[in-house]
Order: C-alpha cells, then structure tokens, then sequence
C-alpha cells in the first residue's frame, strides 16, 4: 500500500478490496465454505460449558449459524451481539429465543431474551492477516466491545472468514486489539 495513507485510509482502500473479492465469490461456494466450518468445531480452543457469542450473516459474509449449532451441542450457551445505542450487548440463544430484525437483513434476540457475558467472541471481519491483525467494517463496534468485556474478564477474540479474505499486512492502530485466532473453511489457526 501507499507509504503515504494513514492507517485508516490504508485500512479503507484494503477493506474495499477484500470484500470485493469475498461478493465476487458464487453463492453456493459461499454455503459449502460456510458448512466447511462445522468440521473444525472441536479444534476451537474453548473452554468447557463456555458462553460464545456468534453472530447473524449480513450480506455475503460466512454464514456461522451451522458452527453455532455444533457448539450448542457441544455444551456451550450461545448469545449474539444486539445493537443498543452506539453499542453492543449479547443477549441468550437457543432454539425457542424469539429472533426480531435488526436492519440490513440481520435478526438479533429480542429484548425478553438474557443479556449475557461471552467468554469468546466469534467475530465477523473483512479482512485478517498472519500475525492476527483484522479489518473490521470501520464502525468500531466489536473494537468497543472488546474493550468493555476486557474490564471484566479474559475474553477469547476469534474471526471467522473465508481464507481469500486474507492479505499479506494489515495496518495497526492504537485501538486494535488483535484476533486469538481465525476459522476459515481450512481450519483453525492460533495468533500469538
């Protein structure tokens, strides 16, 4: 990238280009890479009985709804992130939490479902490298998140992409936090 773009705006110019790449991608690849994701359940790294957060596909994003069921049925409680303000809270999934829309084709727990506390965050990104850094959508709210629950206990960071929305260096800013790991169709593969 250009020596002279801000980490910002370098940030910019990569997301567009990796999120072109990943809408480029047919439908059905995106569904059978999706799938591929339940294979690699039992090498994710969580604790027993842990509470994970995924979160509901927008777009062409990899669709984690399969994994998350494997891992209920591993034993682990489910929430997904809900938009309160400007910022993020997880509420309880299961099968009977009533789903409402959340905008751009998203469905999130409704308000009678319990606000939880995730040990792991399955994130969704746009884009990731080798050493762990990610691209988020530019909105900050997952960088806000993190930094809450930080507060109040250890909190495992994992992305979930496709393996073509990989690049060779993502820049850093002062409020990236790192991933602790990525699951893409090829499997899992631990940062740090």
């Amino acid at each position: 990238m250009n020596d002279l773009l801000s980490p910002a705006d370098e940030k910019a110019a990569l997301r567009k280009e990796v999120l072109a790449r990943r809408a480029a991608m047919p439908v059905t690849d995106r569904i059978e890479r999706g799938l591929m994701l339940v294979d690699h359940a039992g090498a994710l790294p969580l604790p027993p009985g842990a509470i994970v957060s995924g979160f509901w596909p927008i777009r062409d994003e990899i669709d984690a709804r399969p994994l998350l069921d494997r891992l209920r049925q591993l034993g682990h409680r489910l929430c997904l992130p809900v938009m309160v303000g400007p910022s993020l809270i997880f509420r309880h999934l299961d099968r009977d939490t009533e789903l409402v829309p959340a905008g751009f084709g998203c469905m999130e727990p409704g308000p009678a479902a319990e606000e939880l506390r995730p040990d792991v965050l399955l994130m969704p990104l746009a884009g990731f490298d080798g050493q762990g850094n990610r691209i988020g959508y530019g909105r900050a709210f997952y960088d806000n998140a993190i930094a809450a629950l930080e507060k109040n206990g250890p909190l495992l960071r994992i992305g979930l992409a496709f393996a073509l929305q990989e690049v060779d260096r993502v820049p850093v800013e002062a409020h990236d936090k790192p991933l602790d790991g990525i699951l893409t169709e090829d499997g899992y593969r631990a940062f740090g």
